[in-house]
């Protein structure tokens, strides 16, 4: 599909574009037009049809082009814009994390409900949770948002990842309750019944599904970041082992699962002794999305 030649306008040039990302089979092209239209303009996505009728001058439309032909080569959006939005708060995202989902909106409601029924212990002033995994940061900077009560120690093992998620903590007021610690997993923290709360979203994705995956993530995320072995649970299954060693007696563990492994997920937390309450959370999909478990009073 060639461009008309005359003058552009908003409007015209959102519908052009729309239907350019379909004819080359782009998620979301209506979408992924707004955004970067928007991102082109530094303007909401409201304001375009606000203004649908602005032409755009030489410079805004050589921008624009640019943009677009990084999202047809796969770019995902996120990443040409450099933000995404999760839990109505913008973070900042580069190609060394993975885009935060929605669905892992559900582990942040998840963990925000238990939490709540937390109380401090006698002599101490706040609640201390553990993510393992942090990424850019937006699920335990959406948390330390919605718990200021709460102290959060997050690992991750890029220092890259721990960079981006310092800036997300520190641009959204929240960098005097969250300590990063690069890390491998739990490598890094001593074993001890420390935390209440516990939340991890590790990579998931068996080998079989990785291979599988849209180009766009595939070949622009991270795959340490996605890829979870053969069956997605090479993290998580020595994890369920290790958590209740960190975790106080009534603290929660929560983990985000892929499709279909919630069950073994909350059987392995099971067979492990140490945990009550295991349950299954499902997402706006009707996904079993998380698995939470509660550590017992008494561990065997």
């Amino acid at each position: 599909m060639t461009a008309p030649k005359e003058t552009w306008t908003i409007l015209e040039l959102l519908r052009w574009t729309t239907e350019y990302f379909r004819t080359k089979g782009i998620s979301e092209p209506r979408a992924s037009a707004e955004v970067l239209l928007a991102h082109t303009l530094d303007v909401s996505r409201l304001d375009l049809y606000l203004r649908y009728d602005q032409p755009l001058n030489s410079e805004e439309l050589a921008r624009f082009k640019a943009l677009v032909v990084r999202r047809r080569e796969g770019a995902p959006v996120a990443y040409l814009t450099g933000h995404r939005e999760f839990w109505s708060l913008d973070f900042q995202v580069t190609p060394e994390v993975l885009i935060p989902r929605p669905e892992t909106e559900t582990l942040v409601a998840a963990a925000i409900e238990v939490a709540r029924t937390q109380n401090p212990e006698p002599g101490t002033p706040s609640l201390w949770g553990l993510e393992i995994g942090v990424g850019s940061g937006a699920v335990v900077v959406s948390l330390a948002k919605e718990l200021p009560q709460v102290h959060w120690l997050g690992l991750d093992l890029s220092a890259a990842a721990l960079a981006i998620a310092r800036d997300n903590a520190r641009r959204h007021g929240v960098i005097d309750r969250i300590h990063f610690l690069r890390t491998d997993l739990l490598a890094g923290v001593k074993p001890q019944a420390s935390f209440d709360l516990l939340v991890a979203n590790l990579p998931y994705v068996p080998r079989l599904e990785w291979e599988q995956l849209p180009r766009e993530i595939k070949d622009f995320e991270p795959q340490q970041a996605l890829l979870g072995g053969e069956d997605g649970l090479d993290l998580i299954r020595p994890l369920v082992e290790q958590a209740y060693r960190y975790v106080k007696k009534g603290g929660w563990v929560l983990l985000e699962v892929g499709d279909r492994q919630a069950e073994q997920v909350a059987g392995l937390l099971t067979v492990a002794g140490a945990y009550a309450c295991v349950e299954t959370i499902k997402d706006f999909s009707g996904i079993e999305r998380v698995v939470r478990a509660r550590r017992r009073e008494t561990v065997h």
